[in-house]
């Protein structure tokens, strides 16, 4: 990419660290607040008057702003100023139909647009170790992959355009679920008189064995499993060892009058979510 420049809009807690790793004399890079622009200055880069400016020069442009109403609101001035040939990254969480939109009215233009999120957080964003879900042509992600690479580990082309965000809310679905399920376990833990500092602890340490949720997902299909699956044997013990769990839990909750809406849930649904019949004696009953 040494010969073609780089622009990145949108230097907030992700964008910034983001950028930061492609600072050099071939980015070009915008945000609202100059402030926000001087450190990559002073690395090299090139601080833009505007979005419309970093159109013009770059020829791959990231785009890391808050949301849909901001993607739609660059994603216009970029359309208007750019090059053809241009690809336009972005790697806001929005909805999918704002990206394929985008899409549709860069096309005339003979500008592709790459919906590319981001998961990690900031601290990923720091340390370059990004995973990034890309949607595009084939073309346009290939054009990506070298830039991307700089502040992601994982860099993985998802499909076409909408595919990216997709792929990321499904991410985020399992990260804010486990939240909730996480601050549920949490009151348990406190009616019992369990410390939480310490559950917390043993929580960091067994996810970091286990790999907490991923450690279940094997297949390349949601579909229900059958007896001749080769994983069939060991999601079954996963079903049978967390339907006794989580009945435990439930049980321990009833006694201390906690209320446990996601554990019952859980509990319910558990087995379906592997692929599985409940148990014998389960039945779909909700706990």
């Amino acid at each position: 990419m040494s010969a073609v420049e780089l622009g990145f809009i949108g230097l907030g807690q992700m964008g910034a660290p983001m950028a930061g790793h492609l600072a050099g004399a071939g980015l070009i890079v915008y945000d609202a607040r100059p402030e926000a622009m001087a450190p990559l200055a002073a690395a090299g880069a090139r601080a833009a008057g505007g979005v419309a400016e970093v159109a013009e020069r770059a020829r791959v442009v990231s785009v890391m702003v808050r949301d849909d109403a901001q993607v739609a609101e660059v994603g216009a001035e970029v359309l208007a100023a750019a090059r053809p040939g241009t690809v336009l990254a972005i790697h806001s969480t929005i909805r999918a139909r704002t990206a394929e939109d985008l899409a549709a009215r860069a096309a005339p233009h003979g500008i592709e647009v790459v919906d590319a999120p981001v998961s990690g957080s900031f601290i990923g964003a720091a340390e370059g170790n990004l995973a990034v879900m890309a949607g595009g042509t084939e073309e346009a992600f290939e054009r990506c992959r070298e830039p991307f690479g700089a502040w992601a580990g994982l860099v993985l082309h998802m499909g076409p355009v909408g595919s990216g965000t997709r792929a990321k809310l499904a991410r985020n679905l399992l990260q804010f679920a486990a939240f909730a399920a996480a601050a549920e376990a949490q009151r348990l833990a406190e009616a019992s008189g369990v410390s939480l500092r310490k559950l917390a602890r043993v929580v960091r340490h067994t996810d970091a064995i286990t790999g907490g949720p991923s450690s279940i997902m094997l297949r390349p299909t949601a579909a229900p499993l059958t007896p001749d699956d080769g994983l069939y044997d060991v999601l079954r013990n996963v079903r049978d060892l967390g339907e006794k769990d989580l009945a435990l839990a439930v049980e321990l909750a009833g006694e201390l009058g906690v209320d446990v809406p996601m554990t019952r849930l859980a509990l319910d649904r558990l087995a379906a979510g592997l692929g599985l019949e409940a148990s014998a004696g389960r039945g779909g009953a909700d706990g």
